[in-house]
């Protein structure tokens, strides 16, 4: 039955969703604090061109894209923890190996072992683990706010580390912030007591196939792939912009990411609200990337001065974070019944090969064009998601719910049928060998009585 003092998470709910999101936080900010400095301090390394300092920013991207959900799949059948140990060991040895590099190809080689620590599959699937249904929900919202601030403190933080430490102190640093997760992990993340397997947590192969079939999905996997290969291409040009346009020598970037990433954060919230509230979330997408296209064109038409690089970084990042907060929301508000895991995992997956085409997309266009072809070249790839995203029906505005079958709503074979004519609810599957139907449903418009009466029970 329902318990009434479960409204609130419990400590030890609180610890994992704290620890878990830390752990998330240090391994990106090890992965971004690199972005900020690699186009500028990176061609003092021997052997380096722009083509392969693009490969360089890009590379951790291709092994983290074919890695993560095998690592997902390994963490159901040895554990999640052996998994996660793994991933951040791994993941360290990657940044011991660039920092001792005196050669670009040694760094390539240390961003594609960090990469291929791949945990984040594991880490969702332990937090699942340690948190109730009712919960789930906002302690994945901590981890995504975690990994948005640790993207801010990296494009700040790496810039002054690398300023007195050099590239191998970040790749140190980065491989300090590992070694955190491990002990974090250890000490402040909860045991789990037991071990679920389902499929709002992970990927599950009998969904794979329509969740590749669905276009609306497919749209938003090509917008989250075109928006870090453009994060990473424009990385490659920005620092280079800031040092032979502006006149800013890189030790000083620092706070031109720090005033960007501040007004951008405040920026972006009133867009998120308007789009939630007044239930106009594609309206706001095509407007955010629309701004992105300009962005890119302003920077390549205008962006001679330190003043105009400042304001167009400002704009950009508004742009930026307004898109990485909206489209996991987009996600989970399209996938079909049952279906949310296995969307995020493809999701997931072409966010990272973005990020690994977009580095060696960046690298290419400025060996062979200079800055203004980069610019051009981010600008043909976010029209074309601009193209593609036009042609997306508004999302439903629903929630996902998992709920528990006792055994006589299990052995209802008409159960689907009649929990689709309760008002508000929009799709329902049961998954027999979870004893559960998953449910998606319009919280201001559902008929929460009949809908429990249905299953028999309240949620759990």
């Amino acid at each position: 039955m329902h318990d009434p003092h479960s409204e609130r998470m419990s400590g030890s709910e609180t610890r994992a969703a704290v620890g878990l999101a830390l752990v998330f936080a240090f391994r990106m900010l090890g992965m971004f604090m690199v972005l900020p400095v690699l186009a500028t301090y990176g061609m003092e390394l021997a052997g380096a061109t722009h083509a392969l300092i693009g490969l360089a920013i890009g590379a951790y991207g291709l092994t983290q894209a074919v890695l993560q959900i095998p690592f997902g799949v390994l963490s159901d059948r040895i554990g999640r923890r052996p998994v996660i140990y793994i991933g951040l060991l791994v993941f360290a040895a990657g940044s011991l190996l660039a920092a001792d590099a005196h050669s670009i190809w040694g760094v390539i080689a240390g961003r594609v072992l960090q990469g291929a620590g791949a945990i984040s599959a594991a880490v969702m699937a332990l937090l699942s683990d340690l948190t109730r249904e009712q919960h789930r929900t906002k302690a994945m919202a901590t981890i995504g706010m975690s990994i948005g601030l640790s993207f801010a403190v990296a494009m700040v933080v790496g810039p002054v580390i690398t300023r007195y430490f050099g590239l191998s102190g970040l790749f140190l640093a980065t491989a300090g912030l590992a070694l955190v997760g491990i002990v974090l992990i250890a000490y402040l993340v909860p045991k789990a007591s037991v071990h679920f397997r389902h499929r709002e947590s992970g990927v599950a192969s009998q969904a794979l196939g329509a969740t590749l079939r669905h276009p609306d999905l497919l749209r938003l996997d090509v917008g989250i792939f075109v928006l870090h290969a453009t994060l990473m291409s424009s990385f490659v040009a920005l620092p280079l912009a800031l040092v032979d346009r502006a006149g800013l020598p890189k030790e000083e970037h620092w706070w031109v990411y720090l005033t960007a990433l501040l007004i951008s954060f405040f920026g972006m919230i009133p867009f998120i609200i308007y789009g939630e509230k007044k239930r106009q979330m594609k309206r706001v997408l095509l407007g955010a990337v629309a701004v992105l296209l300009l962005t890119e064109l302003f920077f390549w038409k205008f962006g001679n001065s330190l003043t105009e690089i400042v304001v167009g970084t400002v704009v950009f990042f508004t742009a930026f974070n307004l898109l990485e907060a909206s489209l996991p929301s987009l996600i989970s508000k399209v996938s079909p019944a049952g279906g949310k895991g296995t969307a995020m995992g493809v999701y997931s997956t072409s966010q990272f090969l973005g990020s690994a085409a977009g580095g060696i997309l960046g690298g290419w266009l400025m060996q062979h064009g200079g800055l203004n072809l980069v610019f051009l070249g981010c600008s043909g790839l976010l029209l074309v998601w601009l193209v593609i995203a036009s042609s997306m029906r508004e999302p439903p505005y629903v929630t996902s719910l998992r709920m528990p079958l006792t055994p006589q709503a299990q052995a209802d074979s008409s159960l689907v049928q009649r929990l689709l004519a309760v008002a508000g609810v929009s799709d329902a599957v049961v998954v027999a060998d979870e004893a559960a139907v998953y449910i998606k449903l319009d919280s201001q418009a559902v008929d929460r009585p009949s809908l429990e009466r249905l299953l028999g029970m309240t949620p759990a």
